[in-house]
């Protein structure tokens, strides 16, 4: 009863202006100038044309979108796709044949950027003791 098992569809000769808000599974191929937020799974098909931003549970993306794509699970970007903005998620799969400008944040573990640092510090550390071995080496 609360709509999560719920499967639309908007075809190809579907045009939209403004926020596209669904509950369950979208499968939407046509075009869409404005944004589309849910908390569920989208599925965009060949002829998808979208310009705006997409925030939802799970996306396979088709087509073409020049936005943002934020998905709490999973973004899947399908062969022939052309994305033009950047993608956050937890996980991602991209196929050969994918055309992508932006950036990624792919985060499974939520972890926090903080200690990216330390390892660079710790790499650094770590190659002051190949001198003793250098000099160790020209010593014999």
């Amino acid at each position: 009863m609360n709509g999560t098992g719920s499967k639309n569809t908007l075809s190809s000769d579907v045009e939209i202006n403004g926020t596209l808000k669904f509950a369950g599974e979208l499968t939407f191929e046509g075009k869409l100038e404005g944004e589309i937020v849910s908390d569920g799974t989208l599925q965009l098909g060949d002829s998808t044309v979208i310009n705006g931003n997409i925030s939802v549970a799970s996306v396979v993306v088709r087509g073409k979108v020049n936005g943002n794509i934020t998905a709490k699970d999973k973004i899947e970007i399908k062969a022939k796709t052309e994305l033009f903005g950047d993608i956050k998620s937890a996980k991602l799969v991209i196929e050969e044949g994918v055309t992508f400008v932006g950036k990624t944040e792919v985060n499974p573990n939520k972890a926090t950027p903080s200690p990216a640092p330390a390892p660079k510090l710790g790499g650094d550390r770590s190659s002051t003791p190949p001198t003793p071995d250098l000099a160790k080496a020209g010593g014999r």
